[in-house]
Order: structure tokens, then sequence, then C-alpha cells
């Protein structure tokens, strides 16, 4: 939305139902354990990959919905999915555009970071309906871990918040009711 249409009062963000869950993804990325205690690198490269690990695990919950029992379609958070995508999006630049990468490079970085969501979405879609060595082999791959780093550990805290995720209803998931 433009800052014009702002200031006009024409428009709402159509992303704000979606914030509080960016907010609490970026939040749970943050959580010293991923860190301390899983061996993730508190780098950027790190830090992104925490971020969009967690957003993997919401988005994984957000396409489950996408189909009912019944083979019918469920809309209900199609919607959301794209307005927090686009929340990341906006993040990424932000984070970009402030580490000084130009204008015209931010383009072809976001379009790789995208690429990067989606290819890890994928990823663990399939890892997380495996056995841990499959999850940790895709871990291993999409995840900046120091030397060292408890991998089995780290295996473990991706299942339980994804469990915890996925145990969710779609209004509670959009409410950024994922406690910790």
């Amino acid at each position: 939305m433009s800052l014009i249409s702002r200031l006009l009062g024409r428009h709402s963000d159509t992303r704000d139902a979606a914030r509080p869950l960016w907010h609490r993804v970026v939040e749970i990325a943050r959580e010293k354990q991923w860190y301390a205690q899983c061996g993730v690198a508190d780098t950027v490269s790190g830090r992104f990959d925490a971020v969009t690990l967690v957003m993997v695990l919401v988005m994984l919950r957000m396409e489950r919905d996408k189909h009912t029992p019944g083979g019918t379609t469920d809309d209900s958070l199609i919607e959301p999915s794209v307005r927090l995508t686009e929340l990341f999006v906006d993040d990424m630049d932000g984070q970009l555009r402030q580490s000084g990468v130009g204008d015209l490079v931010v383009g072809k970085r976001i379009g790789k970071l995208m690429s990067v969501l989606g290819g890890r979405i994928g990823a663990f879609r399939d890892a997380l309906g495996q056995d841990d060595a499959t999850l940790i082999e895709t871990l291993d791959r999409n995840v900046t871990l120091i030397d060292g780093a408890d991998k089995a550990r780290l295996a473990a805290e991706v299942r339980r918040l994804h469990a915890q995720i996925d145990a969710l209803s779609g209004e509670a998931l959009l409410a950024a009711r994922i406690a910790r």
C-alpha cells in the first residue's frame, strides 16, 4: 500500500491479519535455544535459516488446510499464507537494504530468497514424514550450523515445534498462539 493511500485512508493493509503471525515466526526464530543448544550459527546466514525454518513449519501447516478430507478446498488459510509470504519478502527486502545491498540487486536477491524458501518447504515436507536420519540430513543441508552442533537435538526441537504448530486450528495459528 502506498504512503499516499495510507495518508488518505483509502485502503487498509491486507497484510495486517498475518502480521501477528509473522512477528511470532521471527520471535521464535530468535530464541536462544536454536543457537545455544541446537547449534544454529549465530550469524546473518544462521539467523536467516532459523527464520526460514520456522516459516516453513508455519507454511506447511497452512498448506495442510487447502484440502479437506471430503476433497473440497478450504480457502481459509490461502489468503493469509500469501500475506505472510509478502511480509517475509518485505522484511527480507528491508534487511538487504539495511545491509547495503543496492536497489538494482535487491530484486535478484529476493528472487533467490523466495527460491530458497520454496525449496525448503519441499525438502522439509518430505523430511518431516520420514525418520530422524533423513530430517537431520535435511537440516544439515538447509541450516547453517556451528561445528559440533547437536543435530539430533535440533531435529527433536524441529519435530516438537512442527507438532505444536500442526496441532493448532487455523484460527489459533492466525492469532499466533504458538506457545513455547
